[in-house]
């Protein structure tokens, strides 16, 4: 990568990732803290959870959308100044509405697709996929130092430090999109990172791509839930006091990424997606049952935190993977889009009704209600088609009209290996769907040699 690709993607991903860390540090804690807030009851308490996830839903495509019009750094600032005030609302609060405005205000700062926006425009089509692995990999990271730093900030802090330093981080994300990310010269559209409006009807209509969608829904909303019972189980049945619920997620997430790393290779390497994908969600339902079971033992809690994250994290890999695939290859920044909402409006559900169930029917009602949608998730999953092998590609190409564009995309189709191929003049680039083990790369760039100019590197404006 280029000087200014490495600072696109070393900013935007931590900028990304001090986002999904101060979202995340609240959830192994905030039920433990919660009885200090005025009002607060187990559904409350849910909803409080939860509710970044519904604004978040709502606004990250018009905001992404937005971000066409009026500039990528300008909609990530007023979203990241969105979440530290949402953070300070949450910090100041004396009763637990006031935590959950806090949260709601959290969640509106939506900068995903804004964020992925920018990553595009600041990077040759060739070298789109590493910075984009390098966000996926942020946010998978920060989620897991969550995990670990929520009890401590918690136990030293309290839950009104937890949000002051949760706005901190955002002001820190604002510093490093000022000081280290490039601005573009140039704003453009880009089919692999963003949302068409015009062909949602494509996607909404696709029913694999719906069953993955509906599958992040459940994931998040199976995490969310459980992590509105799992805290008070290590507290009441365990004796764990909050600092020790560290000891607890650090080895169990590091086991569990250890553990999923197999499955993955499988999944990919050995082209076997559709059965890991189903023993993941296999794994979900699995530690479910056995927290159901097991949520009064230390022990018991402890396995089933470890098959529970074996295969989410599993999951949280395979899934956009799988929408990658599966989506027509103009339209995964549209799956990508509507993909995301799923998943934040799923963690807005597993808040809302796994509070619910808590308040109404108890503790274990909570790993039970996980353990059904799992296994709702795994009826529905059984319908999905194997997935094709496929890998996306994008190329610089310069044609005059659409006519040569289509007549390009006819003779990349006709090589082998190449499994779909769309070449959009107005964007200068050909996205294409290929079988690595079957696609001839030198005969392919050969074809495309003739149409593609030498590739500059993205040239930014002053910060």
């Amino acid at each position: 990568m280029t000087r200014t690709e490495k600072r696109a993607a070393v900013g935007l991903a931590l900028i990304f990732a001090l986002r999904m860390l101060g979202l995340f540090m609240i959830l192994p804690v905030f039920a433990l803290f919660a009885g200090e807030l005025e009002g607060a009851t187990p559904k409350l308490v849910g909803l409080a959870i939860g509710a970044y996830g519904f604004t978040q839903a709502l606004l990250q495509i018009p905001f992404g959308l937005l971000s066409d019009r009026i500039g990528r750094k300008t909609v990530i600032a007023a979203g990241l100044l969105l979440f530290a005030a949402g953070s300070v609302v949450a910090a100041a609060a004396h009763d637990i509405w006031q935590v959950i405005a806090g949260r709601a205000l959290q969640g509106s700062g939506a900068i995903a697709a804004a964020i992925m926006a920018l990553a595009a425009d600041l990077t040759r089509e060739e070298q789109r996929t590493k910075v984009m692995a390098m966000i996926g990999m942020s946010i998978g990271l920060a989620f897991a130092a969550s995990m670990v730093a929520g009890p401590v900030v918690g136990h030293w802090l309290g839950l009104s430090g937890l949000f002051w330093t949760t706005a901190a981080l955002a002001v820190l994300g604002l510093i490093i999109l000022v000081t280290v990310v490039p601005t573009p010269a140039v704003v453009r559209f880009h089919r692999d990172a963003e949302v068409q409006p015009a062909r949602f009807t494509s996607v909404l209509t696709n029913a694999d791509l719906l069953r993955l969608d509906f599958g992040i829904l459940c994931l998040h909303a199976i995490l969310t839930a459980t992590f509105i019972a799992v805290p008070l189980a290590l507290k009441q049945y365990a004796g764990l006091p909050p600092l020790r619920h560290s000891y607890v997620y650090l080895p169990v997430m590091a086991a569990s990424i250890l553990l999923m790393v197999p499955l993955v290779i499988a999944a990919e390497k050995r082209r076997k997606m559709k059965a890991v994908f189903l023993t993941a969600i296999g794994l979900i339902a699995l530690a479910q049952l056995g927290l159901l079971r097991y949520h009064t033992e230390l022990a018991g809690i402890v396995a089933g935190l470890l098959v529970f994250f074996t295969g989410f994290n599993l999951l949280e890999a395979l899934l956009p993977s799988l929408i990658s695939k599966t989506a027509p290859v103009d339209l995964k920044g549209t799956a990508m889009g509507v993909y995301s909402s799923s998943q934040f409006f799923g963690a807005f559900l597993g808040g809302a009704l796994g509070g619910w169930v808590h308040e109404h029917y108890g503790l274990a009602a909570v790993f039970a209600a996980c353990a059904a949608l799992a296994g709702l998730w795994g009826l529905v999953a059984l319908g999905m088609k194997p997935p094709r092998p496929v890998s996306s590609l994008l190329l610089h190409v310069e044609v005059s009209d659409r006519r040569q564009a289509q007549q390009l995309a006819h003779k990349l189709r006709k090589l082998p290996g190449v499994v779909e191929a769309v070449v959009v003049p107005e964007e200068g680039v050909a996205y294409l769907k290929i079988d690595k083990q079957r696609v001839n790369r030198e005969r392919l760039e050969a074809l495309v040699a003739r149409f593609a100019p030498p590739s500059p590197e993205p040239q930014p404006m002053e910060s």
